[in-house]
């Protein structure tokens, strides 16, 4: 039987706070980054380092805390096949680049955004 025991942060807040703090830190970045230019570059970068490290915790656990144990690698398989899929073919993400340079971060930010409304709308407790 696999025993999960909660650090002193997730009794505080709920894992699903981090998955949605962990795709919001994107799009915050992109729009510093269009509103003050190039000098905030860093900014963006750590704002989008920091949520894609934040997403590869809760990708882990939020299914787990949601949905339990069972099934628990299976359902972790189905969730990340979108993800593993994208990594295969970065050449479908670097033609939008070659294309639209800059604009591109619009379309991350968008999904960014719908992935944040996506889990809004998910219930935050957990079995």
């Amino acid at each position: 039987m696999l025993v999960v025991e909660l650090s002193t942060a997730e009794k505080r807040f709920h894992l699903m706070v981090s998955a949605r703090l962990s795709v919001a830190l994107h799009p915050i970045g992109a729009g510093i980054l269009a509103l003050f230019g190039a000098s905030t570059a860093g900014g963006f970068t750590i704002l989008r380092g920091a949520g894609s490290g934040i997403l590869t915790i809760a990708r882990g656990t939020l299914p787990l805390a949601m949905f339990g144990p069972e099934n628990y690698g299976y359902r972790l398989g189905l969730l990340g096949a979108p993800s593993r899929v994208a990594m295969a073919a970065p050449l479908l993400f670097g033609a939008p680049i070659e294309r639209y340079g800059a604009g591109v971060l619009l379309f991350s930010s968008g999904l960014s955004v719908a992935a944040f409304l996506a889990l809004c709308m998910l219930s935050a407790t957990s079995r």
